[in-house]
């Protein structure tokens, strides 16, 4: 049997939901292929990540009618944010001090972001989420573009990749891609602990270790430890007290004593840059598109930009000429999202770099840019105004 729609999305996470999102909200009819089952697709369960949401992605995140589904109560505002390094205590601090706001950003689960999204998309009538679903083929013609899946074959004017950093969309198109190997992993995970964490959150490139300690609600804060893919795998399986022990260790008991209150996760760190955002009548968006290390929080704050680049160019060609894979168009989204990316993935990949090496010069170049930073005003509202990205427009 043969569908029939104006865009099909591949991929039905956070981005691709907004994708959906955004496209219906310009009109267009929009088919959502998802290959997991549809409770796990609508209920998603706690992966361990924890995304900190600009000012611009809480709007994207209202625009799309997405935000009311989120209970305020795992909502947690990010007040401040300290960089620290090795031993060397002198933080470099962002806040929302002279600026009139109550937060940096917002810290949400990730999977209570992809319920939300998933609640909003299924009350629109353009959008048809189709679960258990895998794409065999993509063939992209000159009017349309055919995908032939396990329930059948969807005709559409444009085909949207967002299935994630190692893109099977993207590589059925012949698009190659830079990928960033940083040859570690990091384990999330959520730990109660004795002290408040004051809405702080801290990221801390200590010897041999990467931390992060994120606000949630609570007395609690989630973790993300960066370490060699096998030390990694060790503390999944090390046994919860001992696990506990070796986290406040770790930490410098900065919070009082840990104790793990979720499951743990694990990820490889590594960065893909996409040599192509289009083709005939393709886009990638999301990961699949740019993505990025986490160290700087911007990858699904990118993700959700990028969507609504898309469906703004993509909007436009469409009301004005009715085809949703206008190559114009098309090209247009990737000038866009090329300029709002490409300093800011080899930026990452730079920092990244220099504060997870511990070897010389590393450290004492760390050290002294950590201190100049904290002396320098412009620079840190520069960053400050990057970390909240307030700007109304894309």
């Amino acid at each position: 049997m043969t569908h029939i729609t104006d865009a099909v999305v591949i991929g039905g996470g956070p981005v691709g939901l907004a994708t959906a999102l955004s496209l219906e909200k310009a009109g267009l009819s929009v088919t959502v292929l998802e290959r997991s089952p549809l409770p796990v697709w609508e209920e998603p369960s706690f992966d361990g990540r924890e995304i900190a949401l600009t000012h611009y992605s809480m709007r994207i995140l209202k625009e799309c009618e997405a935000w009311d589904h989120i209970p305020q109560s795992v909502i947690c505002p990010l007040r401040e944010a300290h960089v620290e390094t090795g031993r060397f205590r002198h933080p470099l601090t962002f806040d929302t001090n002279g600026r009139g706001e109550e937060a940096l950003g917002w810290l949400v689960s990730n999977n209570h972001i992809r319920r939300a999204l998933f609640a909003a998309a299924s009350e629109k009538e353009r959008i048809h989420l189709q679960p258990h679903t895998s794409v065999e083929t993509v063939r992209q013609g000159q009017d349309y573009a055919a995908v032939h899946h396990s329930g059948g074959q969807i005709k559409a004017r444009l085909v949207v990749g967002a299935d994630g950093r190692f893109s099977p969309t993207r590589r059925r198109a012949g698009i190659g891609a830079i990928v960033h190997d940083f040859h570690k992993s990091m384990l999330v995970c959520r730990m109660a602990h004795e002290s408040p964490h004051h809405n702080i959150a801290l990221q801390w490139f200590d010897e041999g270790q990467t931390i992060a300690l994120l606000p949630v609600n609570g007395m609690a804060s989630s973790l993300v430890l960066t370490l060699p893919a096998n030390e990694i795998q060790r503390l999944l399986a090390t046994p919860r007290d001992e696990f506990n022990a070796e986290i406040t260790q770790r930490v410098g008991a900065r919070l009082g004593q840990m104790r793990l209150v979720s499951t743990r996760h694990a990820y490889p760190l590594k960065g893909v840059y996409a040599h192509r955002f289009v083709g005939r009548r393709l886009a990638l968006v999301g990961d699949a598109a740019v993505g990025m290390h986490p160290i700087t929080a911007h990858g699904f704050n990118l993700g959700l930009k990028g969507q609504e680049t898309l469906a703004q160019c993509i909007g436009a060609a469409f009301n004005a000429q009715a085809d949703a894979g206008n190559a114009r168009a098309l090209q247009q989204y990737e000038r866009q999202h090329r300029r709002a990316t490409a300093l800011l993935f080899a930026g990452t990949n730079g920092i990244a770099s220099l504060y997870t090496h511990d070897a010389l010069p590393f450290k004492p170049i760390r050290q002294a840019c950590i201190r100049l930073a904290d002396r320098f005003t412009p620079f840190k509202q520069a960053v400050t105004t990057l970390l909240m990205d307030k700007k109304t427009t894309a």
